[in-house]
């Protein structure tokens, strides 16, 4: 048994919550998943997860055996950055996580000119909404969208972004337009768990700063399809400004409430603390996080 492919197997198999979903994320069979870790517990006597029907749970020793494996895991990592050169020279992999929008719209432009300044290196983009767990699913880096908790993650502030509330004028032809944000009690709401959290939409800043529930009839974990609904008369939309900006410009939506704007959302870059930033990741940041930084000037009010 290779017991360093084994551990990567277990080690998968407990991040995607599945014997399957590590199949997929590994791209090797699930009858070879499920026999290496096997293979593992056999070795080592005791059981590391229990299997039930929709997830695995961690035994007591599994739990203290998974912290081992990330520590073995993450030396190697390093032995094998170290051996390969990239704490002397940017080079390499390096693989980042953006959501989808900010990614298409500003990330994109800035990996492709980087591209250009360091030729040894090279770049996977992963555009996804869902958090990814950085350094834990072969992601180097990632971009966030809003306040972030605290955890043992490096953040780097790359911007902000302004938000305005908006809506079809066809909206507006039976119902009165807003003009506090307690009045949004009677209108329907796009709520955009990704922004707004769910019913509870934030407004203005500082000491003023205050939380509305706000009655939302659709729900979508996604910003283009709340702009979407927007646009074909769904109701009151929470979007980023930069995303808006034309459309209202069109006259396709009209904002509302701009005297009580939303408050800015943060944008940030965060990697895992370690004892050696590999260069690729800090010639990255120092090319990314300014050029970022203009980029999402403009998408403020």
């Amino acid at each position: 048994m290779d017991r360093l492919e084994a551990m990567t197997i277990f080690l998968a198999a407990v991040e995607t919550g599945s014997l399957s979903a590590a199949s997929r994320r590994l791209r090797i069979p699930l009858a070879t998943v499920s026999r290496r870790v096997s293979e593992l517990e056999d070795h080592l006597k005791f059981r590391l997860l229990v299997r039930g029907n929709r997830k695995l749970t961690l035994t007591r020793a599994g739990r203290t055996y998974l912290s081992s494996c990330r520590r073995i895991l993450e030396d190697l990592a390093e032995a094998e950055r170290d051996a390969a050169g990239e704490y002397e020279t940017p080079r390499g992999l390096l693989t980042v996580s953006v959501p989808q929008v900010l990614g298409r719209v500003h990330v994109m432009p800035v990996v492709a000119e980087f591209l250009r300044e360091y030729p040894d290196i090279r770049v996977s983009v992963q555009l996804t909404d869902r958090k990814i767990s950085v350094g834990e699913e072969g992601v180097d880096l990632a971009l966030r969208v809003g306040e972030l908790p605290d955890s043992s993650m490096i953040a780097l502030r790359a911007g902000s972004f302004g938000q305005v509330l908006c809506a079809s004028p066809s909206y507006f032809e039976d119902r009165h337009v807003p003009e506090h944000p307690a009045d949004l009690a009677a209108h329907s709401c796009i709520g955009y768990e990704g922004l707004a959290t769910g019913r509870r939409w934030e407004f203005g800043s500082g000491t003023a700063r205050r939380t509305v529930e706000v009655p939302c009839r659709l729900l979508v974990n996604s910003i283009e399809a709340a702009l979407s609904a927007a646009l074909a008369g769904g109701g009151i939309a929470c979007v980023l400004s930069c995303l808006a900006d034309e459309l209202v410009e069109a006259k396709k939506l009209v904002t509302v409430l701009d005297a009580h704007a939303p408050p800015a959302i943060p944008v940030s870059f965060i990697y895992p603390g370690q004892r050696q930033v590999p260069l690729k990741l800090r010639a990255f940041l120092d090319f990314a996080v300014p050029r970022m930084k203009d980029r999402l000037r403009y998408g403020q009010h």
